[in-house]
């Protein structure tokens, strides 16, 4: 983006929201035979719209360097997947989906969601541009489309099947370089009557809860509720409703329907949120500004810690081989220095080894051997998950830390 201005409405860009330095691509992991080759640094670097106060990566690489081969499964988590099929539970029920609906679903990963329309017998399809992933979706009989959405693919799936009565798009607002183009797309792929819901982190929690490690070149843009109102509107749709969830640390759950669709009307709910993001300070650039302060003393904190329990002598591990955790890591300057290995139960992670940092990926299992004193939980949004996960290691009375919102050994 080396114009600087908003991939959005095209204002320059002026102020900035947080400033990372460089990092790798936060999914590009190593595998061995890479291990003693250079990696590309790029500039994180986030800077905030003055005119639609939409928050934005300033350089990016191109996305499809950074999807097609896609290391992020997102079966492996157990509270998401019930998550995900609590959430097609409710949605079939809500929208009175039966088997002659269509349903579409943004990049949809392994099939993780779409899974649980079949025993609805509900027509689905996904796009998916990872082939390696979209392949996974394959196996479980989802048909699944190997493409960016645009709205040319939007086009050319309504070719195919119709026009849908749902899309769903689960954490890929985020990830989209071209706003326009994306939201086009679901407007030309949606039915008059027909829905869409995204779920994406809120930026307001980002903000408010210091979750930094959120930003990497992956995600090209962060949301306010307010934005994604303007977003949606310039491409003739609506945002009717909206949920807040707990996940990825606080997400929304936004419905939206085209502006002719009269049987919608717009929640209250939807305007206490856009109320609660101007109370805080969306509309002033005052609040991003002082969001960089913040980061800088969790780094200075985190850094602490660790050096002092590396000084007495005790023996650190992480959990989680997350995009965030590897934001974190870099742009704190944590490596081997301080922590001996990740481990993550996802086994196409496992062997390979953390960007930048080059920590290795190992098997859950190493911690049974190794019997760590702490283990840092770098997805610190299943804390509850992997607290359940690790309990055994109480036995020998390991501990666990989390350094956001702030630092907690517990």
């Amino acid at each position: 983006m080396e114009n600087k201005h908003c991939r959005f409405c095209g204002k320059e860009l002026k102020h900035t929201l947080a400033d990372l330095g460089l990092s790798p691509i936060s999914n590009e992991y190593i595998g061995e035979e890479n291990i003693d080759f250079g990696q590309y640094f790029y500039p994180l670097h986030v800077m905030v719209c003055e005119e639609c106060f939409l928050a934005q990566v300033m350089e990016y690489k191109a996305p499809e360097q950074i999807f097609t081969n896609y290391k992020y499964f997102s079966s492996f988590s157990k509270s998401w997947l019930a998550h995900c099929k609590k959430y097609v539970d409710m949605i079939v029920g809500r929208l009175q989906l039966d088997e002659r609906s269509q349903v579409y679903e943004i990049a949809c990963n392994d099939g993780y969601l779409l899974q649980y329309f079949q025993p609805y017998h509900i027509p689905v399809c996904g796009v998916e541009p990872a082939e390696n992933v979209a392949r996974k979706a394959q196996e479980k009989g989802i048909d699944v489309k190997v493409d960016f959405w645009s709205a040319d693919t939007a086009k050319q799936i309504c070719e195919r099947h119709g026009k849908a009565d749902l899309i769903i798009g689960n954490n890929v607002l985020a990830h989209v370089p071209d706003i326009n183009s994306f939201v086009e797309g679901i407007r030309i792929a949606l039915k008059e009557s027909g829905t869409v819901t995204m779920e994406f982190p809120h930026l307001l929690q980002l903000i408010r809860l210091n979750q930094f490690d959120t930003i990497y070149q992956e995600h090209f843009s962060y949301f306010s509720l307010m934005t994604a109102c303007k977003v949606f509107e310039k491409h003739g749709m609506k945002i009717y409703d909206v949920e807040e969830l707990t996940t990825h640390g606080g997400s929304l759950r936004i419905y939206a329907t085209p502006l002719t669709n009269a049987d919608y009307a717009v929640s209250s709910d939807v305007e206490r949120i856009i109320e609660e993001e101007k109370e805080y300070g969306f509309e002033n650039m005052e609040t991003y500004q002082a969001f960089a302060g913040r980061v800088a003393k969790i780094k200075r904190d985190s850094c602490k810690l660790l050096i002092k329990l590396k000084e007495e002598g005790k023996k650190i591990a992480a959990f989680g081989a997350a995009a965030k955790g590897n934001t974190f890591l870099n742009y704190c300057g944590i490596g081997k220095e301080y922590i001996d290995f990740v481990a993550d139960s996802s086994t196409e992670k496992q062997g390979l080894y953390l960007p930048g940092t080059r920590l290795p990926i190992v098997s859950p299992e190493k911690i049974r051997e190794e019997r760590p004193d702490y283990i840092v939980f770098l997805a610190w949004n299943l804390k509850e998950e992997f607290s359940q996960l690790l309990e055994y290691t109480r036995e020998w009375g390991c501990k666990f830390i989390t350094f956001i919102p702030e630092t907690e050994v517990f």
